[in-house]
């Protein structure tokens, strides 16, 4: 059993003109053999993207992709004929599948938006690709974990790997919720600050690896949080 402490200032960085990208694992020109994934989760990237800018068209296969939008808006177009502008609240999903092109942008001329970007491999390779997105902002607002994505259609979105679950949550101050008992737990909090039960505390951008260790109760700091959570095998 155990749980990592991962700080918000040891995650790589990266840091162009038009994005401020922090990265939980290796990612693009980062790399540590020590810090590929945390169970099926393999990019954990919390991104900042400036007015009208983005990511251009570009190519993904056999990977699940997530996208959670904290602050702002992102415009999504596929080569499937997925289009979405994704706000806070709003589950999206793509499957990159056999093969798809996509790109993603900032949909305000005005203002940034903070995104965090997840994927997972999927438990099937060379599926259909797809895309899918369902607001989950009224389940958001009664309290607790919302179960956003997962492969046993449990989620408000379904992503084609049956181990793998994402849960989000917007605490109250003092408010307690759950993680369950699986062998990979990675708990990030996005807004806010939160302690995890016989566990660290975690300040905005921090996140913790849990390892075997239970189910365990994680309660929101005194201005509460939104918290990220996924549950892989």
């Amino acid at each position: 059993m155990t749980i990592v402490h991962v700080p918000a200032a040891t995650r790589f960085h990266t840091r162009i003109a038009w994005l401020d990208s922090w990265h939980s694992f290796s990612f693009g020109q980062h790399y540590d053999p020590t810090n590929t994934h945390h169970g099926l989760l393999l990019v954990h990237n919390d991104d900042v993207i400036a007015p009208g800018q983005g990511f251009g068209t570009h190519p993904h296969s056999d990977m699940e992709i997530v996208t959670w939008v904290l602050d702002g808006a992102l415009e999504h177009h596929d080569s499937t004929g997925g289009h979405g502008i994704i706000t806070p609240g709003l589950a999206q999903r793509m499957s990159a599948g056999r093969g798809v092109r996509h790109s993603e942008f900032n949909a305000s001329p005005d203002l940034p938006v903070r995104l965090v970007q997840m994927w997972v491999l999927p438990d099937t390779a060379g599926i259909d690709p797809g895309y899918e997105e369902i607001d989950v902002s009224a389940d958001l607002g009664a309290g607790g974990l919302v179960t956003v994505a997962a492969g046993d259609g449990s989620g408000a979105v379904r992503i084609q790997q049956r181990g793998a679950r994402l849960r989000v949550g917007r605490l109250a101050p003092g408010a307690e919720a759950a993680v369950t008992d699986v062998p990979h737990t990675h708990v990030f909090a996005a807004v806010g600050a939160l302690t995890i039960e016989d566990g660290p505390a975690l300040v905005q951008g921090d996140a913790a690896r849990l390892t075997g260790a239970g189910a365990r109760t994680i309660t929101a700091g005194p201005e509460g949080v939104e918290v990220i959570v996924w549950e892989t095998v």
